[in-house]
């Protein structure tokens, strides 16, 4: 610490340098806090860093504190860190120089049961799990050369120059990208929305649907990417159509996503690798196997050329093969002279027996038989046909006898039929008195009702209906004109009457009052 002075100030507040006072802080909290327990949840652990030493953070629902475990400590706990695990920590709390940070410096590190956002996300994990959301009979084949790929991270990051760099270095493609956040309030809705937006896309339409998604983004702790353990994009990453490749965080970050998605990439690059062969290498592999297929065209060919030489050298030579041919028929045509007359000879001795037993006697007796077989058989059709006619003659005189016994039995179904006319017309009649009685029953309960309702009914009672020159009903004073001809229905008839003006009537009609004589006085009319 400095005491020196400046003359110049107008206080005698000390000055110290930036180091000086950096210094005195981290003595001061060193010596305040050089022994202390803390409680909290590991967030941020991604194992020993390549010096040996272990840098994380310990948080609970408020705070968090940055914390750091030296390569001698580390080596000497009982069991390792790992990320959401819920510990007790002891050492003490010191400041980095460098930076205004404090920080606690682990030197025995005890287990307190899984943290409450692990213990959240391992209650979502077996409540999906149990709906099937991770079977892996759900998941998806990944296309081998897709067209298009649909990218859901943010457009402002690394992680997008990543992809679209490996994509064009490994097979360019068509790439669409749905900006949304990766980080913060509503992201995982957004991401959702992205996803189930690229599955909206119809085939064939202005925008190309992708045949493959990557939902990607960088590196962070638990509380980074917690977006992606939200059920909504777990849901969705479930529901999609379009295989999906996870890429969230590192290697070593899980979030649910990944037992949803298709398949799960350890980084964004790795998911672009993944989405498109190396085109290089399949050219390459295609050439080789022009070439394979070509040089065996070749070889084959080869060896049938081969083949065909040696088939031809086994064959015989064309005399060879006409040479016992030619013989035959040189032996044929030697023996074809002899050969035509044996057979003229086989073929006279044949005849000679056919024509010794074509004799007349033979001849009569076969007449005979056949002149025989004939009579049996005309016998037998004779005696067929008189069979024929008596069946006929029996059957007719059946008939006979139903036809006499016809006008008897038509007279009795006469009668039974016209006793069932008279009942029928006994029904009849009662039916139709009984449905007259109804209708002049109903009839008299129509009219009742109609002259209830009739208009001459309220005439009876002193009212009147006046009709105009065309003799219709007027309801109202303002329909009739002064002057106009009108008619008067009573109860008892009609009377024609002339209107006028005022309500009043006209002067002509009123009974004028008898003269007075000149000296009487008048007279008071009477009140009633």
């Amino acid at each position: 610490m400095s005491n020196l002075f400046d003359s110049d100030s107008p206080t005698n507040l000390a000055e110290y340098s930036v180091s000086e006072l950096s210094g005195s802080i981290k003595r001061t909290v060193e010596t305040a806090f050089d022994q202390v327990r803390v409680r909290g949840e590991i967030s941020g652990y991604r194992g020993p860093h390549s010096s040996g030493h272990a840098y994380f953070a310990l948080k609970d629902d408020r705070a968090r504190i940055d914390a750091v475990i030296w390569k001698t400590t580390f080596s000497r706990l009982k069991f390792r860190p790992e990320e959401g695990m819920e510990v007790i920590a002891t050492g003490k709390v010191t400041t980095f120089p460098g930076s205004s940070k404090y920080q606690i410096v682990i030197e025995t590190l005890e287990p307190a049961g899984a943290g409450a956002l692990m213990a959240l996300i391992e209650e979502r994990k077996r409540k999906l799990g149990a709906e099937g959301l991770f079977d892996a009979a759900r998941k998806k084949r990944l296309p081998f050369m897709p067209k298009v790929i649909g990218v859901v991270t943010s457009p402002t990051g690394a992680v997008i120059r990543d992809i679209l760099h490996r994509i064009s270095d490994r097979f360019p493609v068509h790439v669409l990208v749905w900006p949304v956040k990766v980080q913060g309030e509503g992201s995982g809705e957004e991401v959702a929305n992205a996803i189930r937006g690229f599955n909206g896309l119809e085939p064939g339409g202005t925008i190309a649907r992708p045949d493959v998604l990557i939902v990607a983004r960088g590196g962070g702790s638990l509380e980074d990417l917690w977006s992606f353990n939200d059920e909504i994009v777990v849901r969705a990453a479930a529901e999609t159509r379009i295989p999906l490749i996870s890429a969230v965080g590192h290697e070593t970050d899980w979030t649910l996503i990944d037992y949803a998605a298709d398949i799960r990439a350890p980084t964004p690059t790795g998911a672009a690798e993944m989405a498109v062969p190396v085109k290089a290498e399949l050219e390459a592999q295609l050439a080789a196997l022009a070439a394979r297929l070509q040089g065996c065209m070749s070889r084959q060919m080869d060896q049938r050329r081969q083949s065909v030489r040696g088939l031809m050298r086994a064959l015989p030579s064309l005399d060879q093969l006409l040479a016992l041919p030619r013989r035959r028929f040189d032996e044929a045509a030697a023996g074809l002279g002899r050969g035509l007359e044996l057979n003229t000879v086989n073929k006279r001795r044949g005849f000679e027996r056919v024509a010794a037993h074509l004799r007349p006697d033979v001849l009569s007796n076969r007449i005979a038989e056949r002149r025989q077989r004939l009579n049996e058989r005309i016998v037998r059709a004779e005696r067929m046909v008189e069979r024929l006619i008596d069946r006929s003659a029996s059957r007719l005189q059946r008939a006979e006898a139903v036809l006499a016994s016809l006008p008897a039995r038509l007279k009795t179904q006469t009668d039974r039929s016209r006793e069932r006319l008279g009942n029928l017309s006994r029904h009849a009649d009662t039916a139709i008195r009984h449905q007259l009685t109804r209708a002049r029953a109903e009839l008299s309960a129509q009219d009742r009702v109609l002259q209830s309702l009739s208009y001459k009914n309220v005439l009876k009672r002193g009212y009147a209906v006046i009709r105009d020159e065309e003799d219709r009903p007027v309801s109202q004073a303002a329909g009739l004109s002064a002057g106009a001809a009108v008619s008067i229905e009573f109860a008892d008839g009609r009377i024609g009457a002339v209107t006028t003006e005022g309500g009043m009537p006209p002067v002509a009609l009123k009974k004028r009052p008898a003269k007075q004589e000149a000296g009487d006085p008048p007279k008071q009319g009477s009140l009633f």
